[in-house]
């Protein structure tokens, strides 16, 4: 399966970034993934909202650019469907049966995601109600599909 998650903006934080690669190379094993970053758009701190969605976006059209043709698309925001971890494995795994090649998760910048890139996707995908930085929210993700793998080859997941 050929994994793709494209995100606004670059990992900062070494924490993060060492955390990325360690599940990175855990996944190695399970999957072909691969993060692409698209950069940010620069904006003042105050925005007006129409400003606020002229960055979004250009940002939605940086990742458009960077979609797999033919990727099943699942985007992070907070108002997507929410799964345990149980559920998002089955639901996973049946799009792996189904004859999906390739999954592309988007995770936006600090601004949020345009409706344009919410439309083009196959399912909205949600963590919490809560919001999260991008740049943990890209750790979080690659945990989670990690955990995905490991649920469904019914391998222990040490805790």
């Amino acid at each position: 399966m050929n994994i793709d998650i494209i995100a606004v903006g670059k990992i900062k934080e070494r924490f993060f970034d060492e955390g990325i690669k360690e599940y990175l190379k855990r996944l190695k094993v399970y999957c072909n993934m691969r993060i692409i970053e698209v950069s940010d758009e620069k904006a003042p701190e105050k925005l007006s909202e129409k400003e606020r969605l002229e960055v979004m976006h250009s940002e939605g059209i940086k990742i458009m650019n960077k979609i797999r043709k033919g990727s099943f698309i699942i985007t992070l925001c907070i108002e997507g469907k929410q799964f345990d971890s149980l559920e998002f494995a089955h639901y996973l795994e049946n799009l792996s049966i189904s004859g999906n090649p390739s999954i592309t998760f988007i995770i936006g910048g600090s601004l949020g995601i345009s409706e344009d890139i919410k439309n083009l996707s196959n399912l909205k995908l949600s963590f919490s109600k809560m919001t999260f930085p991008h740049q943990l929210m890209r750790l979080v993700l690659v945990e989670q599909i990690y955990r995905v793998f490991k649920i469904m080859k019914g391998e222990p997941y040490h805790k």
